[in-house]
């Protein structure tokens, strides 16, 4: 497969579209069935693009651009199943008992239109105009540039076995861990007193990968903030001791889960302010480029503008963003039929989304340029809605009369702003990959809506075959084998707390005064040009489980101290490309393995279909030992590959 040589190569292409709408239909699905399962969901950008590359390669004319298209609608659709951190929330609080077919399309895919519409003007100010790494999307463009043969024979030649060697190397553990020959996770309680700590740490070489490419920084901001969750308010909070017949483990569980990440949760708020507030100038600039394109274009046509520059005309985008404005108005109408949200309360919601979407697109797009969007804290943004929703429709009709009602309405406005939320996590990230392959950002600007309806049109069936066939915990009838859906209870019990009179402020202020702190630090690091430490990655670390947050760390580390050595080599750049490669090459096989085991698992419904041996005390340990083995050859072959 090579670049193709035009000046406009072959790109939206109708088999492109087919391949992109298959790749939706299986990511969508595991990522709806793991986000239910366990809470977490994983980016299908760097799957797609290793499977169109297989499949285009077979076809004649592919392009590296066309291939690009495929990641872009496989990804954006695989986001956004992200929505199962809220609507399921629905039918816990009681409201719905299933999931109506065309009022969950419609609240899916107007919320994921909406991001992608705001990501436009976004992509000049956070991606062409910002130093911020996109560690997936950055990785992505490096294996469609393997895969097009970019560079010298013998560099590709190397990048390519970079790749294949880190992916086989990330697929050999989790299989491992699935046949329950070794452990999937490290986890330690620490009693302090009469209460106690936790540390662990998911065995996942996708997780070391992310962090060799987010860096340092960013690093060591996720283990500041482990360090204040884990070192200081956990002992505080469990310092009283577990309630009698509770295993200390599962206390120190629970508080982290109902108290500290509400912590987290105002920590990640402030960041968020913050950085809005900071991006706000690159925003302007980003708008005024876009029109100041929008001008050339009128008055030159396309070919007054670079291939890579030329975005969705910003009229078309403004446009679009008010019209859509009149369906959410008729869906949060329908939806409020016959409670007690009136007319101005819809108003008053749909102003909501418009302004809050604006802010959490703008949020989101940093935090995925910060630190990849499988790792980014999304589900921290939902509470934050869910929040904001929640008082104002407080403030209109007090917390009195029809709270069951208010709560699902309240849900229901956050699906819409939580839809923005997930498209515009994914949509930079790959908006970067273009960039960085050369692609036309119109061409993916649509590739991205054709995904989000692609996905709109799968997950209600899917969320509906899950709630029949386990149900969610907490939920009315819900069975033992239901699903926990941790996000969509979290999310839920915020509304519900706020309406219900019951929130607890004070977590709430202790992690904003927290975030306030850190930023004061941050800036005192920069202004004295002595680091960073950016405030939503310690956000991030006080709020996310330490199992997903410590790898990053040890990832960063690893991918410092391997890209010092780098610069003391004969072509420092090409040793740094081969560390790229091999850290995207543990983020494809642990990627594809997820796919593999969802599928089996969704076939079977026995998530232990694998397991060999049964659980023993001596997985974990044997576990760390493989698992730092597996690391060490994979760095180990790193260098001599570069050298």
């Amino acid at each position: 497969m090579a670049l193709a040589s035009e000046s406009q190569p072959r790109e939206l292409t109708g088999r492109g579209i087919l391949l992109g709408a298959i790749l939706t239909v299986v990511f969508t699905a595991a990522n709806v069935y793991l986000g239910l399962r366990i809470g977490l969901t994983f980016a299908t950008s760097i799957p797609a693009a290793v499977i169109s590359m297989a499949v285009l390669r077979l076809l004649p004319g592919a392009t590296i651009q066309e291939n690009n298209i495929v990641q872009t609608i496989a990804s954006s659709a695989g986001t956004l199943s992200a929505i199962v951190f809220v609507l399921p929330g629905l039918v816990m609080v009681g409201y719905w008992t299933g999931f109506p077919y065309w009022q969950s399309v419609a609240v899916i895919a107007i919320g994921g239109v909406l991001g992608v519409m705001y990501s436009v003007p976004l992509r000049r100010a956070l991606v062409t105009g910002s130093d911020l790494p996109y560690p997936e999307g950055v990785a992505a463009a490096e294996v469609l540039k393997v895969g097009a043969g970019v560079g010298g024979e013998e560099e590709n030649r190397k990048g390519l076995a970079a790749v294949l060697t880190g992916s086989i190397m990330a697929v050999v553990y989790p299989l491992l861990a699935k046949l329950k020959l070794v452990g999937e996770s490290a986890s330690a309680t620490i009693p302090v007193g009469l209460g106690g700590t936790a540390l662990s740490g998911g065995l996942s070489l996708a997780l070391v990968g992310v962090g060799h490419l987010v860096g340092l920084a960013v690093g060591v901001a996720m283990l500041t903030g482990i360090v204040i969750s884990f070192g200081f308010l956990l002992p505080i909070f469990t310092a009283g001791g577990p309630p009698a017949g509770t295993e200390l483990a599962d206390f120190i569980s629970d508080v982290f889960r109902h108290q500290i990440r509400f912590i987290g949760a105002g920590t990640i708020g402030v960041a968020a302010i913050w950085t809005l507030l900071k991006v706000i100038g690159p925003i302007v600039r980003g708008i005024a480029a876009a029109l100041a394109a929008s001008r050339a274009r009128g008055a030159g046509g396309n070919a007054s503008l670079d291939l890579t520059e030329r975005d969705l005309p910003i009229g078309l985008v403004g446009g679009t963003i008010a019209l859509l404005m009149i369906p959410i108005a008729l869906l949060l109408a329908n939806f409020a039929s016959g409670g007690p949200v009136g007319a101005m309360g819809i108003a008053a919601s749909v102003l909501y989304v418009l302004v809050a979407g604006i802010v959490i697109a703008s949020v989101c797009g940093y935090m995925a340029g910060l630190i990849g969007a499988s790792n980014s804290p999304i589900s921290g943004v939902g509470i934050l809605a869910s929040l904001g929703i929640s008082l104002l429709l407080l403030g209109l009709f007090g917390g009195g009369g029809d709270t069951k009602a208010l709560v699902a309405f309240a849900l229901f406005v956050t699906a819409v702003v939580f839809g923005v939320a997930t498209i515009s996590n994914d949509n930079l990230q790959d908006l970067k990959t273009g960039q960085l392959v050369g692609a036309t950002p119109w061409r993916q600007q649509v590739a991205l809506v054709l995904g989000v309806l692609f996905g709109a049109a799968v997950i209600p069936p899917l969320l509906d075959l899950l709630n029949h066939t386990f149900g969610f915990q907490g939920a009315p009838g819900a069975g033992p084998d239901a699903l926990a859906a941790p996000q969509a209870a979290l999310i839920s019990a915020i509304a519900q707390g706020v309406l219900g009179g019951d929130l607890r402020w004070d977590l709430i202020g202790l992690g904003a005064g927290i975030g306030v702190v850190v930023v004061a630090l941050d800036e005192g690091l920069r202004l004295s040009k002595r680091g960073s430490l950016p405030p939503l990655a310690v956000g991030m670390g006080m709020y996310l489980p330490m199992e997903v947050t410590f790898m990053v760390v040890v990832g960063a580390v690893l991918g410092h101290l391997y890209n010092r050595w780098s610069r003391r080599q004969a072509n420092p750049e090409f040793a740094e490309r081969m560390g790229v490669l091999t850290a995207t090459g543990l983020i494809v096989g642990d990627g594809l393995f997820n796919i593999a085991y969802a599928a089996i698992v969704g076939a079977t419904n026995n998530p232990d279909i694998l397991a060999v041996v049964a659980e023993g005390a001596w997985q974990m340990p044997l576990g760390i030992a493989v698992f730092a083995a597996i690391v060490a050859t994979a760095y180990a072959r790193m260098r001599r590959a570069a050298a």
